[in-house]
């Protein structure tokens, strides 16, 4: 039996209107994670994108663990205070690789 890399996940619960839109974005990661061969780590979820602390939090895992995986819903739970491409090329500047759920 081999082991599924493990992949982390981060939403913005700012992009969404309501608390069923939070549910399904998660489980959009869940589906993601498992048809791709993933275990789906940590969620971060961003409640205040002013402060950002779930991404900083993200960041610090990545550069920590050995889980260079990230998925989010769609590319624009990356543009907190910035450009969802920054955010990527931040994040992949980490050695991180990021999907989004919705290109499959």
């Amino acid at each position: 039996m081999t082991t599924r890399p493990t992949l982390l996940g981060y939403v913005r619960a700012d992009a969404l209107s309501c608390a069923e839109e939070l549910a399904a974005a998660t489980d959009s990661l869940v589906a993601f994670a498992s048809a791709e061969g993933f275990t789906l780590g940590t969620v971060y979820t961003e409640r205040d994108s002013a402060e950002s602390a779930a991404f900083h939090a993200l960041l610090d895992e990545v550069k920590r663990s050995d889980v260079h995986a990230v998925v989010v819903p769609t590319m624009n739970h990356l543009g907190l205070g910035s450009t969802p491409a920054a955010m990527r090329q931040h994040l992949e500047f980490h050695q991180a690789h990021v999907w989004a759920a919705d290109s499959r």
